[in-house]
């Protein structure tokens, strides 16, 4: 059947009837999802099926080798663009998308530094052993605590958010008899073609330094933090610059004219304060396909377009080339998981007269993947457990929480037989479903697993259990 055929009056025009439910779609899955001869869903040749029996549904499934393959990919795609020009590049992996010790290990071993956005994740990418040299502490409302554990253990970078917190990096380190390394976070004034929650490069909102005067004729904030940089150049090692337009964008424009706007601001540091900042960070936020209706660019191509956006700029310039450097996240951790996911409840409603939906509840929703409900994203979702011949309905997957807002999958067409035990994956669930997960309902948080080139089977994250709910309220007792 066509989406010509018998197009549904509530489905997107986007999405089509498929014409079979046994075929992964190559967008949204990588090469290492597959069917077996049962028709099961395999993750690196393991069925999901086996997993879900072993380990418990709802469960994050992590393909190893997508993942590694996605980080090697990245790096190795920026070196190629960008080393005939003479420019040093480094990746660092965006950990905020996911991070586990695990995770922070894979990272390292692909040639990537780690970007973390907290104390808590400093803490996990040190005790996975990633080289302090090659840490990067983010946050736009650091504490004293983070920062001074960041400078106690001699991460490689602070990125600098405020005014203020450029005076509270320079006293504390002059309490620890150390200089600072920091970059100086700007935002360039690009807009990002993205949702508003995760669009970071306009005016109003909470990260960086702008680089248009607040009052006519004064400098900038941007231009004020670097001269308060400057002047406390005895406690501050100022690297350089960082900007971050936001996530899940799939034009290319919004980067180069970032780069720019950056590329231009260093230019003014030099002939100002005749101080040459040898680092530019790009940031990241390239999208990945979670529907067929995504189009999204790959490693190789955001590197030489954005290299040969760069190139006729820095060979106007007469300053030594900047080392650079990017933060891909979501690009490299999204495709790499599925959440898996049993069915229960099935329901059919009447929309309008005539026009009809079904809603397929599973035992999982917005505590294990909050994204629909935070800004309206999209997914897809196949039957996992089996192939079937029955005609494809118009369905929403929906969650067990107490809210009518708790979709998993807005649209989608799965087959007209899915029933209370059959299994759902949900594709491209690596990025910010296990970070934003919670409890609520008191629902337990799943557990993830990993599955490696080879076929090995391991848990990254233990599933919760009741009694983990438990732990902190100190009115429990346990019977």
């Amino acid at each position: 059947m066509s989406s010509a055929d018998n197009a549904h009056p509530l489905a997107p025009g986007w999405l089509t009837v498929p014409e079979d439910n046994a075929t992964l779609d190559p967008k949204v899955f990588t090469e290492q999802y597959a069917r077996n001869d049962r028709g099961c869903v395999t993750v690196d040749g393991v069925s999901v099926a086996e997993m879900a029996e072993r380990y418990g549904s709802p469960s994050y499934v992590i393909s190893e080798d997508t993942f590694r393959s996605r980080a090697r990919g990245f790096r190795e795609a920026f070196e190629a663009a960008f080393t005939p020009m003479g420019v040093d590049v480094e990746v660092y992996y965006a950990s905020k998308a996911l991070l586990n010790t695990h995770v922070a290990r894979w990272a390292q071993d692909e040639g990537l530094n780690v970007d973390t956005a907290s104390g808590g994740e400093l803490e996990v990418a040190l005790r996975a052993g990633v080289d302090p040299s090659k840490i990067a502490l983010h946050g736009n409302n650091k504490s004293a605590a983070e920062i001074t554990r960041a400078l106690d253990t001699g991460v490689g970078r602070i990125v600098v958010d405020s005014l203020p917190e450029i005076q509270l990096v320079a006293d504390l380190a002059q309490k620890l008899a150390v200089r600072a390394p920091i970059m100086l976070r700007v935002t360039p004034g690009v807009h990002a073609s993205t949702h508003e929650f995760i669009a970071t490069a306009h005016e109003d909102q909470k990260f960086g330094l702008s680089l248009n005067p607040s009052v006519e004729g004064e400098d900038s904030p941007a231009l004020q933090a670097l001269a308060q940089c400057v002047a406390l150049r005895e406690h501050l090692d100022l690297r350089g610059l960082h900007c971050h337009i936001g996530s899940q964008i799939f034009a290319a424009e919004g980067f180069g004219q970032a780069a720019e706007r950056v590329l231009a601001l260093r230019e003014t540091v030099a002939e100002r304060w005749s101080t040459v900042l040898p680092e530019l960070d790009l940031g990241g936020g390239h999208g990945v396909a979670y529907t067929s209706a995504d189009e999204p660019r790959t490693a190789e191509s955001i590197a030489t377009d954005l290299a040969e956006h760069l190139d006729g700029l820095l060979k106007n310039s007469e300053l030594p080339l900047p080392h650079l450097s990017f933060e891909p996240g979501r690009f490299i951790a999204g495709p790499s998981g599925c959440t898996v996911y049993t069915v229960g409840t099935v329901k059919t409603v009447t929309v309008s007269p005539g026009v009809e939906r079904r809603y397929v509840s599973v035992d999982g929703g917005m505590s294990d993947n909050a994204r629909p409900v935070l800004y309206d994203a999209d997914y897809t979702a196949v039957l996992a457990n089996r192939v079937s011949d029955a005609g494809p309905v118009l369905s929403r997957v929906v969650g067990k929480h107490c809210e009518s807002g708790d979709i998993v999958v807005r649209d989608v067409y799965l087959p007209a037989d899915v029933s209370a035990g059959d299994l759902l994956v949900v594709p491209v669930t690596g990025a910010y479903c296990w970070a934003l997960s919670s409890n609520y309902n008191w629902l337990t948080r799943p557990g993830m697993i990993s599955v490696d080139a080879q076929g090995q089977v391991q848990v990254l994250i233990r599933a919760e259990t009741v009694d983990d709910l438990l732990a902190r309220d100190t009115g429990a007792s346990a019977e």
